[in-house]
């Protein structure tokens, strides 16, 4: 039996606009688009670090 991947869900609180272009392209890669989206993402180290980066553009539900 597969083991199922936990998830975390990650919204976009704050503008990425005029923010260093580093923390534009995690907000991106973590496939948030706009303001208030909600996207659901694997609980992987790559995304944990992604989302310390962003800590204070971002709410984080789950685990």
């Amino acid at each position: 039996m597969v083991e199922a991947k936990s998830k975390i869900k990650v919204t976009l609180v704050r503008s990425p606009a005029g923010k260093l272009p580093r923390h534009r392209a995690c907000v991106k890669g973590l496939g948030l688009r706009r303001m208030w989206h909600t996207v659901e993402v694997e609980d992987t180290p790559s995304v944990r670090g992604m989302i310390n980066k962003v800590n204070y553009l971002v709410r984080i539900e789950g685990k």
